[in-house]
């Protein structure tokens, strides 16, 4: 039997706002103040995702990959970053339309990403001020990251619901592979990062095009 799901977890970068012009470019300058080489914008799709930690350890070249070296560019990038998060990022486009009928139909909302929690709720609360989100966790040193369901469960905890309750939009394998870690309805967003292969071999139940397809998965998904 059908079972409706009555909230939604998204996933922030590469789901609900493009930030991939603005991550790029702050790890290529702090690439640049190495004297290493950079990597086209499109490179940081498979960079990002994991954590600014393994998103730096990516970037660098494996003869760079010093512990020491990874943690002066960790510093440096985090430093970049919170510079320029808001250069170009913006919600793609679709979003907004997504968030106002999920809000005009009652559905709660919530947002769990692996950017550090500060930058998390900075970046929701400047890009994205007009919907309310039940919950909104970024990254936390006593949580485990995503793939790890922690934070995930700890959303579901927090929220008096059960994890089966919630569809789970995200745009890469470590979001389907959280989703489907925590009992949640995965779906993977093909606006964003990765590809549809990578979604559906990690788990996605459902892929969508656009935003505004996500709207009829709450009255007609599946169980987990």
């Amino acid at each position: 039997m059908p079972h409706h799901k009555n909230i939604v977890l998204f996933d922030l970068d590469g789901t609900l706002v493009d930030s991939l012009t603005d991550l790029a470019d702050s790890m290529n300058r702090v690439l640049d103040r190495q004297g290493l080489p950079l990597h086209p914008i499109q490179a940081y799709r498979y960079f990002v995702g994991d954590g600014i930690t393994n998103l730096v350890g990516r970037a660098l070249p494996a003869e760079a990959r010093q512990p020491e070296t990874i943690e002066d560019c960790v510093r440096e990038m985090r430093r970049e970053y919170n510079m320029h998060w808001a250069d170009t990022t913006q919600p793609y486009p679709g979003i907004a339309e997504l968030l106002d009928t999920l809000t005009s139909r009652g559905i709660e909302m919530a947002i769990l990403s692996n950017k550090p929690d500060e930058l998390t709720r900075k970046v929701v609360g400047t890009l994205l001020p007009n919907w309310r989100f039940a919950a909104v966790a970024g990254a936390r040193e006593t949580i485990a990251r995503k793939p790890d369901p922690a934070g995930a469960l700890r959303i579901a905890s927090l929220l008096h619901h059960e994890p089966h309750d919630f569809l789970y939009l995200g745009d890469t394998n470590t979001d389907m592979l959280t989703a489907r870690a925590a009992g949640m309805f995965a779906v993977g967003a093909l606006w964003g990062f990765r590809t549809a292969d990578e979604l559906k071999e990690n788990g996605a139940q459902a892929l969508l095009s656009v935003p505004l397809e996500l709207c009829p998965l709450l009255d007609h998904s599946p169980e987990p």
